[in-house]
């Protein structure tokens, strides 16, 4: 009874598997498939084509809109990996008894829904004076992107052998001196890792932009999101297969490092 058992689980679990993945990933595929498609409707396959990325890479509106979400996602990763980086070398060097409650406060805007983070920022730049656009999508991506890297950060610490940091200061270094020769370099490969997270998370994002952004600036994913609300072309269906790409391949990246980051640390000395 018990080898009928384990045979059923056994044959189960990949079919269980299966249908997750298809459910995950065939929404996906199909926006992929008709990127290629000649025709202009999604369902009706005319032949295989490329010309829907032609036409994106001559679209001006989409360049813009482009060179707006790097210039966001590159500011808001370096912005969010200085103050994460350091936000969590002070909190793990720190001991404070409220260091639990702190870093539950750090990581909340990971957790909390995005249509109440965006009304938020909404709110406080409208109270503050502060003009909606580039400035407000940085402050705001910043913010949300924090806790990638602080987390990344804080789980590689934990990982770090806290004798490093006592020898060299029983030698005489002092503090800055050990953490910009040995916590920095051990962080390093988890600084970056977070900083791919949250570069992706920032080309990734629409609630929040929607809310902080301008009739001035614009993102590629708000572009995206008109597009398809006024009918959409196949150009929506090429672009975000470009976008799908670029944020696979930064997650796997980020993950790859942090993979790295974790056998070298944990390698026998």
């Amino acid at each position: 009874m018990a080898g009928k058992r384990r045979k059923r689980r056994g044959l189960f679990s990949p079919i269980y598997l299966t249908l997750v993945l298809i459910v995950l990933y065939l929404p996906i595929l199909m926006v992929v498939i008709y990127s290629f498609n000649s025709g202009r409707t999604i369902g009706s396959w005319q032949g295989f084509t490329t010309s829907w990325y032609t036409r994106l890479m001559g679209n001006a509106l989409m360049g813009d809109a482009l060179r707006n979400s790097l210039i966001l996602a590159v500011l808001s990763a370096g912005l969010s990996g200085v103050i994460g980086t350091l936000g969590a070398i002070g909190l793990a060097n720190g001991h404070l008894r409220a260091g639990g409650v702190i870093e539950s406060t750090a990581t909340l805007p990971m957790m909390m829904p995005e249509l109440v983070l965006g009304m938020a920022y909404l709110s406080l730049f409208t109270a503050a004076g502060v003009k909606l656009g580039m400035g407000a999508l940085i402050l705001t991506h910043t913010t949300f992107c924090i806790p990638y890297v602080f987390i990344n950060v804080k789980s590689r610490l934990i990982g770090m052998d806290p004798a490093l940091s006592e020898a060299a200061r029983d030698l005489g270094a002092s503090p800055l001196r050990v953490l910009r020769d040995i916590t920095l370099p051990l962080v390093f490969p988890a600084v970056v890792s977070g900083m791919m997270l949250a570069a992706a998370m920032s080309l990734d994002d629409v609630v929040i932009s929607f809310f902080v952004t301008s009739a001035e600036t614009t993102t590629l994913p708000l572009k995206v999101y008109t597009g398809l609300r006024s009918g959409g072309t196949p150009e929506i269906n090429a672009l975000s297969t470009l976008m799908l790409g670029a944020i696979f391949l930064f997650v796997a990246l980020s993950q790859l490092i942090r993979a790295r980051s974790e056998k070298k640390l944990n390698s026998p000395r």
